[in-house]
């Protein structure tokens, strides 16, 4: 599955109206360590198709990552049926992204 560009207008549908798990990665274009996350979170999305997994840009979306408490980027949020499930800060290797969503 392809990774989903969300923003205000698709947020609710896509992670808090979803069944199942998705994995949100609040980032900016500028940010150094997003780039970094960002072909993990990438590649998790291809090889795990029971996971719904969301991008969202900071800077284009400032309300959900003020909702969120987002304060340092990358952020990557856990959502379980609609519910935080877990949240990490910064830089995170695959298998700590794995551990959040499996």
């Amino acid at each position: 599955m392809s990774v989903i560009k969300l923003n205000s207008k698709n947020f609710n549908d896509v992670v808090l109206n979803n069944n199942g798990v998705v994995l949100v990665d609040f980032y900016a274009d500028w940010c150094g360590p997003c780039k970094m996350v960002s072909p993990i979170v990438d590649e998790i999305a291809k090889e795990r198709s029971e996971i719904t997994v969301g991008k969202i840009n900071v800077d284009e979306s400032p309300e959900l990552a003020q909702k969120y408490g987002i304060v340092s980027i990358p952020t990557l949020i856990s959502f379980e049926n609609g519910n935080v499930k877990s949240m990490k800060v910064g830089y995170c290797p695959k298998e700590t992204i794995l551990e959040m969503v499996l």
